[in-house]
């Protein structure tokens, strides 16, 4: 079971994660209307980008001589770096407009890692991809990175409490990705990494004091049919919600529990 069992509140918890499950299911289908055909371009132009240029940064010949299984550890840890970057830049002025989809979620639950804006799914792939196939990679390791990841995706997504405890300063926990959808502006531009905590340690943007927060969610998107979250990116206002939220990324944190109302996005 990815979902962690919620022991008091009635069936209103159950409620919500109903009614957001079902945009969640929403944008589902049109990742593989819309975002499926355009990765498989994507995929395309990548394979023949490898083919036709020499331009790697590492050596193929490193990863083919090396053990399977030490090549699959080093593209997950790379691919993790790789994403961490890729995160923070999806909370740039540029990219937030089509992730801000992603942290609409009032009642965030294992499926909240299906809920992507197609544009989000693309330049996710496309980022991803491109960085593991220019370090040299070969198929089977980034096939393998993206399952790895995608997986433990689901587990950090759920509402289970956990922090790791010690753990939590190397590994990424539901506690700590939690925080970083809450909906406060004084801890937006924390925890970007997937699996390991390292690179927020590294980098300044770990933050976790306690269990995720109660309050999840961007106000202007959060609550909005599927209809007008794909249509999200088209709103300029978005764009200047992405540069508040780009701005709190170098902003002083807080392990103030206290609730802070939301910065508007629309």
């Amino acid at each position: 079971m990815f979902g962690f069992v919620r022991r008091r509140g009635g069936l209103g918890p159950w409620r919500a994660q109903a009614r957001e499950a079902r945009v969640t299911l929403a944008m589902m289908a049109a990742n593989v209307l819309v975002a499926a055909p355009v990765i498989t371009l994507v995929a395309s132009g990548i394979n023949a980008a490898a083919a036709a240029t020499e331009i790697r940064l590492v050596d193929p010949a490193l990863w083919r001589e090396a053990p399977k299984w030490i090549v699959v550890i080093c593209a997950v840890i790379a691919g993790d770096f790789v994403g961490y970057w890729r995160h923070r830049l999806e909370h740039s002025p540029l990219l937030w407009p089509a992730h801000a989809v992603h942290h609409s979620d009032l009642a965030m639950t294992w499926l909240t890692l299906e809920r992507f804006h197609p544009i989000n799914t693309v330049t996710t792939y496309a980022i991803d991809t491109a960085a593991l196939a220019a370090l040299g990679f070969p198929l089977e390791a980034i096939i393998a990175n993206g399952v790895v990841r995608h997986w433990y995706g689901y587990w950090i997504h759920t509402d289970a409490p956990w922090t790791y405890g010690p753990f939590g300063r190397v590994f990424v926990s539901p506690a700590m990705h939690g925080w970083h959808h809450a909906a406060d502006p004084r801890v937006y531009g924390t925890n970007f990494a997937t699996v390991l905590a390292i690179w927020d340690q590294m980098f300044g943007t770990f933050h976790l004091p306690g269990p995720r927060p109660a309050a999840l969610g961007v106000e202007g998107v959060t609550g909005t049919p599927a209809l007008a979250q794909l249509a999200y990116p088209a709103r300029p206002s978005a764009y200047r919600f992405g540069a508040k939220s780009a701005e709190n990324m170098h902003a002083p944190k807080t392990d103030d529990p206290s609730p802070v109302k939301p910065v508007r996005g629309d």
